[in-house]
């Protein structure tokens, strides 16, 4: 099978598409053509999967353009941009869109007769799960992921200057906006926080590990749940989210929900630093929540299945070894 996998919006090195849905078709034996901005974000694709550079954010005559390059003998056409579906070629092969916020049932259903529709529902979120984390330490807290505004990097310097008093420091691991590079840069300049930028996944994984707590203090713009968290949970630790992450919180039993608001995050995370025996339980909670219902290659073979289905073709048999050895 011949995939053709597009995104205009996402970081090329995107946890969900990247590390998880192209690996597993990959790994299964078929071949992924990769529509995305890899100048835009200086990476250097992989020679495992053809790539098709795009401008990020490209307007549809220019996405359009790239898509009919990326699916030029393709079975199926996997998008993660709602913005893609404006752009498809009139030829096409049966389209795929993997929803990732938000969206009303109303359009969904709009969608659902043009395409596939990947839901949680469909395609759980998940993570690679390490098999024995080291236990949380309590010098230093981290956030994985894109900083923005909305996803409360004020907060996070705010935060990071409240803990240094406390002898904890503060690990930002992601790409960050425009906006908010100059912020970070003047913080870590006078010692609040490492700032790290964007670190491929597996490396931004194991440098998690042994922190005191996972960060997400996104604010209300951002919807839905921040797959953030079940990095942390995977990787041992206990975690402090605003309500964006409070439904596998509470499900998992791992950490603190807390307002979008310094003083709240810094109670949480001190009354963690405190107890060593409360973040023990926290994380270990939320390691063996993550284990059991988010583990990556648990659901692997199920999504390439469904890949197949859609396309029509004949499924292969899978090999995921490659994604099991990768959860160290």
């Amino acid at each position: 099978m011949r995939v053709c996998v597009a995104t205009v919006v996402h970081h090329p090195e995107d946890a969900r598409i990247m590390h998880r849905q192209i690996r597993a078709l990959l790994d299964a034996g078929h071949e992924v053509t990769y529509v995305a901005p890899f100048t835009y974000h200086n990476v250097t694709p992989t020679p495992r999967l053809t790539a098709v550079d795009v401008a990020r954010e490209a307007g549809p005559g220019r996405a359009r353009s790239a898509l009919r390059r990326g699916l030029r003998g393709a079975d199926l056409l996997l998008v993660h941009d709602a913005r893609l579906l404006r752009a498809l070629p009139y030829r096409r092969p049966p389209v795929v869109w993997d929803v990732r916020e938000d969206v009303s049932e109303a359009r969904l259903a709009r969608a659902a007769r043009r395409c596939h529709v990947i839901t949680p529902d469909v395609v759980p979120e998940a993570t690679l799960v390490a098999p024995e984390p080291p236990p949380p330490g309590e010098t230093r807290v981290v956030h994985i992921g894109r900083l923005s505004a909305a996803r409360g990097v004020n907060e996070l310097i705010g935060l990071a200057r409240r803990l240094a008093p406390h002898g904890i420091r503060m690990d930002l691991i992601g790409q960050a906006d425009p906006a908010a590079r100059p912020l970070l840069r003047d913080a870590q300049r006078v010692g609040l926080l490492d700032w790290f930028g964007h670190v491929p996944l597996r490396h931004a994984l194991r440098m998690a590990e042994g922190a005191l707590a996972g960060l997400s203090l996104a604010g209300p713009a951002v919807t839905g749940p921040p797959t953030k968290i079940l990095d942390y949970l995977g990787r041992g630790l206990p975690v402090v989210t605003t309500s964006q992450g409070a439904g596998v919180v509470e499900r998992a039993g791992c950490g603190f929900v807390v307002p979008l608001d310094v003083d709240a995050a810094l109670d949480a995370v001190l009354d963690l630093k405190e107890s060593p025996e409360l973040r023990r339980s926290l994380a270990a909670r939320g390691h063996a929540h993550a284990r059991a219902h988010h583990h990556w290659p648990d659901h692997a073979p199920a999504f390439v299945a469904r890949m197949e289905g859609w396309a029509g073709v004949p499924a292969r048999a899978p090999s995921f070894a490659v994604q099991s050895r990768s959860v160290g």
